[in-house]
């Protein structure tokens, strides 16, 4: 049996901090290392005019930021989420799949995956060409990311280090098998 090409932190109590930092200095590391990279990182965007800060995704293969949260104004409630921002990002990451990325980072797997949207068929695209997928899910969405995965991930701790050894370690992997497939 192979190495499942799924690695998910699970992000407790609505607390992301240690899997996003973990899943930015894999990505940091890894351009480093010449790895081409697919999918997205949220950064936050400071907003001293409203409780929350905007949700911004930097797009992996381009550097391109993209925000995907609308302002609604200082009083609004609810979700913020600019659902066609985030499909933009998700044709990104695809783009990238397609132009030979060789690991995808998805910084969450959320509501919208949840509900067969979001960046759930570029996790697809991925597995389906022996790509790798890092990506971090939060606890209130971790049923619906099993029943997705169906046994075919490792939940793992955000250790960057670790991640990025799996990471080149799966790569190099995914590379031998897409030689022998084109010899």
């Amino acid at each position: 049996m192979h190495d499942p090409l799924l690695r998910v932190l699970i992000c407790h109590g609505g607390d992301s901090t240690a899997a996003d930092a973990a899943l930015a200095r894999v990505a940091a590391t890894l351009r480093q290392e010449g790895v081409r990279l697919g999918g997205a990182l949220q950064r936050s965007g400071p907003r001293t005019d409203r409780p929350h800060p905007d949700m911004i995704l930097e797009d992996l293969a381009s550097g391109r930021m993209v925000t995907i949260s609308e302002d609604r104004g200082p009083e609004a409630t609810g979700c913020r989420l600019d659902i066609v921002a985030l499909e933009e990002v998700v044709g990104l990451a695809t783009v990238a799949l397609e132009s030979g990325a060789e690991l995808l980072i998805i910084n969450r797997y959320g509501k919208r995956e949840a509900e067969g949207h979001g960046f759930r068929q570029a996790i697809e695209a991925a597995v389906a060409r022996g790509v790798p997928v890092l990506l971090a899910v939060g606890d209130e969405y971790v049923q619906h990311w099993r029943e997705f995965a169906a046994g075919l991930d490792v939940e793992v701790a955000p250790d960057a280090t670790a991640l990025t050894d799996w990471s080149l370690t799966a790569i190099a992997a995914s590379r031998r098998a897409a030689s022998k497939v084109e010899s």
